[in-house]
């Protein structure tokens, strides 16, 4: 069984910036392929950025390229997702998400097979 623990949510103003990380834990918890996901209330989840299990390739969506970077730490079996320019419309639940979608699927939230809890994340204007 795998673990996967979200944190560094919070309130900011809009043009602020937060840091997510996920911290990854369990019996099986080898280097997956990982994303960050969102769901804002009333919409569904969509992908947000992703990045291989040796952190040598990264996807992102159309609507946060330029503005947050995902990386990983995989010593430490750690996610990170750099908010930064942040906007109204990124207000939502950040949830990170192991062993799935590998390249071009990567937004696929169908082909995740393990899931964390989620970090809130609200801006303000």
């Amino acid at each position: 069984q795998v673990q996967l623990v979200e944190s560094g949510g919070g309130s900011v103003q809009a043009g602020g910036s937060l840091r997510l990380s996920c911290a990854v834990s369990g019996y099986n918890s080898r280097n997956y392929f990982m994303a960050w996901f969102r769901q804002a209330p009333g919409k569904e989840r969509e992908g947000v950025a992703a990045i291989s299990s040796g952190g040598g390739n990264t996807y992102y969506a159309d609507f946060v390229k330029g503005r947050f970077t995902i990386s990983r730490d995989n010593r430490r079996k750690l996610l990170y997702l750099e908010m930064n320019s942040l906007e109204p419309e990124d207000t939502a639940m950040y949830y990170c998400a192991a062993d799935g979608g590998y390249g071009d699927v990567w937004s696929e939230v169908a082909r995740y097979n393990y899931w964390g809890q989620g970090t809130q994340v609200s801006v303000s204007s």
